[in-house]
C-alpha cells in the first residue's frame, strides 16, 4: 500500500494513540516466563508484537486476546517454556529478534529465528557477542539474521557495550535470568530502560546506577497487572503534524513519559514547541501523562548529541521538523540510524531532496536547511516511522505528497491512518503509482 497526502488544516481535538510497542513485547515475554498470571491492559495489537506473541505460544505458552488491547498471559515459569517445532518468525522486528536470542539462550533446547527481508539485514553481533561471553552457542548468517540458537548454561558477564542499545542490554538481562554468578552491563549513554522497571515490577532486584545495571542470576518472576501507556513514538507523529499546523491546539492522553525516552520532547522543546505535560500519573512503574500541543513556529539548532539515545526511533519525525523549520538544524552523532529498518539518514535525505529541502548528508549525521515543502513522490524503503515523518509532513506541503510502500505501518501503529484523518488530514490508501492529478 501507499499514502497519498494533500495539504490539510488540522483541527483541534483530544485523542489517544495505541500502547507502547517496547513495553508490549516485554511483557509478553517477562509475562510469559514468569510464575502466574500476568494480564496486559493497553497491548500493543501491531504487527510487531504480535509475532512476539505468535513465537511464544508456539512454545507452549497459553496467551489469551479476549479484547484487541487486552491479553493475558499464564507464565510458564523460566524453564516452562517447550522446544518449538518450528523457526520463530520475528518478522520486522529488531526488539523481538535481540530480546529473544538473550531468554533463548538458556533454554535446554534449540530454536531458529528468522526475520523479514528488513529484519535480515540488521546486524545481531550486537548481541550475540555479550551472550557468547556468558556461554551461549549462537550461529548466524556473517552477525545477521537467521540466528540458531542452541541453549545452554550461561555464566556471569561484566559487558561494557560499545554501543547505546536498549535492545542489548535487555538481551543481556534476559539471558542473566538463567545464569550463574552476577551480570553487570555498563552503556556508553542512558538508554530506555523498560525492561528494567518491569523486572523489579515482577520482583527482580536490580542495582541501577548512571549508565549501568547489576543483576544477581538466577532469580524468578512473579505475574502481574501490566498497564501500558500510549506509545510516545507514535504520539510524535500527531505532534509533529500539530506542531506544523496553523492554530490547531491537540492534546494527546495517557502517553509514556519515561524519562529514557522523552528526548524527542526535548529537541522540538528547543527549537520552539509549544508542548504541555499534565495529569502526571505511574502505569505500574512507568510515568505517564497527557500531552498537548499547539502549532509553533519551529526555528532550526544543533542537536544535542546527549540526547540522541532518548530520541533513537524518533529522529525521522526530527528531521522533519527540521525541515519545516527556519532556519539550519545540525544531526551529530546518530550513526546508530543506518542500521534500523532502513538506513534512516539516507532515506530521510532522499525524500527531503525530493521535496525541495537542502539536506548534507555525513556518515553519522545531516545538516538540513529549513523550506517549505513542496509535492512529490517519496520512498519510505519499507520504513514504517518514515512513512508516518513524511505523511505529517506532507500536510502542509505546496502539493500532494505520494509515500510509497507503507504496508509497514501496521507493525507499530494500526490505525494511523484513520487517526490522521480525525484530525482534518486529507490521506487516502492505494496501490500503484499516483495519477498525474494527484501530483
Amino acid at each position: 500500500m501507499n499514502f497519498v497526502v494533500e495539504p490539510s488544516a488540522l483541527k483541534s481535538d483530544t485523542l489517544s494513540v495505541p500502547g507502547d510497542k517496547s513495553i508490549s513485547h516485554r511483557a509478553l515475554m517477562l509475562g510469559s516466563i514468569a510464575v502466574g498470571r500476568t494480564r496486559i491492559h493497553g497491548f500493543l495489537a501491531g504487527e510487531d508484537c504480535l509475532a512476539t506473541l505468535t513465537a511464544l505460544r508456539t512454545m507452549g505458552v497459553s496467551i489469551e486476546q479476549p479484547a484487541a488491547a487486552e491479553v493475558i498471559v499464564d507464565g510458564v515459569g523460566k524453564h516452562g517454556l517447550r522446544a518449538p517445532e518450528v523457526p520463530l518468525h520475528m518478522g520486522n522486528s529488531g526488539t523481538a529478534m535481540r530480546l529473544f536470542a538473550g531468554m533463548l539462550a538458556g533454554q535446554a533446547f534449540s530454536a531458529e529465528l528468522l526475520g523479514d527481508e528488513s529484519l535480515s539485514s540488521r546486524p545481531m553481533d550486537r548481541v550475540i557477542k555479550p551472550l557468547k561471553m556468558m556461554g551461549a552457542e549462537i550461529h548466524s548468517n556473517d552477525g545477521n539474521p537467521p540466528l540458531q540458537i542452541k541453549g545452554r548454561q550461561l555464566s556471569s558477564v561484566l559487558y561494557r557495550s560499545p554501543v547505546a542499545s536498549a535492545q542489548v542490554k535487555s538481551a543481556i538481562l534476559l539471558a542473566g535470568l538463567y545464569a550463574n554468578g552476577e551480570v553487570t552491563v555498563v552503556e556508553p549513554a542512558i538508554t530506555r530502560d523498560h525492561t528494567e522497571r518491569m523486572l523489579r515490577s515482577m520482583g527482580v532486584e536490580l542495582g541501577i546506577g548512571e549508565s549501568q545495571v547489576i543483576m544477581r542470576g538466577g532469580q524468578d518472576l512473579a505475574g502481574v497487572d501490566v498497564r501500558i501507556p500510549a506509545d510516545l513514538s507514535s504520539a510524535a507523529f500527531v505532534i509533529l503534524a500539530t506542531l506544523l499546523a496553523t492554530d490547531a491546539e491537540v492534546k494527546i492522553t495517557g502517553v509514556g513519559v519515561n524519562p529514557s525516552r522523552t528526548g524527542v520532547l526535548d529537541i522540538l522543546q528547543a527549537m520552539g514547541a509549544d508542548i504541555s505535560l499534565d495529569n502526571a500519573q505511574y502505569y505500574s512503574e512507568e510515568p505517564v501523562a497527557d500531552l498537548t500541543v499547539r502549532s509553533s513556529k519551529l526555528h532550526g539548532i544543533d542537536i544535542d548529541p546527549d540526547k540522541v539515545s532518548l530520541a533513537i526511533d524518533e529522529f525521522p519525525v526530527l528531521f522533519v521538523a527540521a525541515a519545516c523549520a527556519e532556519g539550519r538544524t545540525t544531526f551529530t552523532g546518530i550513526g546508530e540510524l543506518r542500521v534500523k529498518e532502513s538506513d534512516r539518514i539516507a532515506t530521510m535525505a532522499e525524500g527531503l531532496k525530493v521535496l525541495g529541502v537542502a539536506v548534507d548528508e555525513s556518515p553519522d549525521g545531516a545538516v538540513i536547511h529549513g523550506s517549505k515543502f513542496s509535492g512529490g513522490s517519496v520512498r519510505s524503503h519499507g520504513d514504517h516511522r518514515i512513512a508516518m515523518a513524511f505523511a505529517a509532513g506532507a500536510t502542509i506541503a505546496r502539493m500532494p505528497v505520494y509515500i510509497e510502500g507503507t504496508d509497514a505501518v501496521n507493525t507499530s501503529f494500526p490505525g494511523f491512518v484513520a487517526c490522521l484523518k480525525s484530525l482534518g488530514v486529507n490521506i487516502t490508501e492505494q496501490q500503484g503509482s499516483p495519477s498525474a492529478a494527484q501530483l
